[in-house]
């Protein structure tokens, strides 16, 4: 019985202790048994740094920087780069035709070798992985989980879609694949389309 009373003592104690000093002020901080990364050596906003001659955290662009895939407010003799994300409402940039998926390619792209190519790079690099090399769904990550299936680029609903729904698919993402926008430039994606429309035609299904 002294055993039942030596254990609850120290619970008690435990519990006491534990949520006895919650709600109450400290001027120290408090012990992070799991800090989370909360506190980083970075330099805060607006803060002063000693890095820097000026002491000054915050720093401006170096002169002449200009930021790709931003519309500039220059309207349309705004210039374009191959590494542009996005920048507008037209078909190239959303793959539609106001509220209606656009079919075939957008006239700022020509569909050659050099262009096929460069699909093949990009779809090695973040497609494959999931839906496989020749896009039939089978990739390395289909051997981790079986539910829900990844897609499989060469069935014939794929092959039927138009080539603007795919570009907003790859864009926005769909199910448990995330978007894209972020990470392929829009060229890329519309390169990535070419080389599908390539495996396609290619597995004669």
């Amino acid at each position: 019985m002294r055993w039942f009373f030596l254990i609850l003592a120290i619970a008690s104690s435990a519990i006491a202790l534990a949520l006895g000093p919650r709600g109450t002020k400290f001027s120290s901080p408090p012990f992070m048994l799991f800090p989370d990364m909360d506190n980083q050596q970075i330099v805060k906003p607006q803060k002063p740094s000693e890095f820097f001659e000026n002491g000054q955290g915050a720093r401006k662009p170096v002169e002449g920087t200009v930021p790709l895939g931003l519309e500039f407010p220059t309207g349309k003799s705004a210039p374009t780069t191959p590494l542009d994300f996005s920048r507008g409402d037209s078909y190239y940039d959303t793959g539609r035709f106001g509220d209606y998926f656009g079919k075939g390619f957008p006239e700022e792209v020509k569909v050659d070798g050099a262009f096929l190519e460069r699909g093949k790079q990009r779809f090695a690099i973040t497609c494959s992985p999931c839906h496989g090399t020749s896009g039939n769904g089978h990739g390395a990550v289909s051997k981790y989980w079986l539910l829900p299936p990844t897609a499989n680029l060469l069935d014939a609903r794929v092959k039927k879609m138009p080539e603007g729904q795919i570009f907003s698919t790859i864009t926005h993402g769909q199910g448990l694949m995330g978007p894209y926008n972020g990470i392929l430039a829009v060229k890329d994606r519309w390169a990535i389309i070419a080389y599908l429309r390539a495996l396609q035609n290619a597995s004669g299904k």
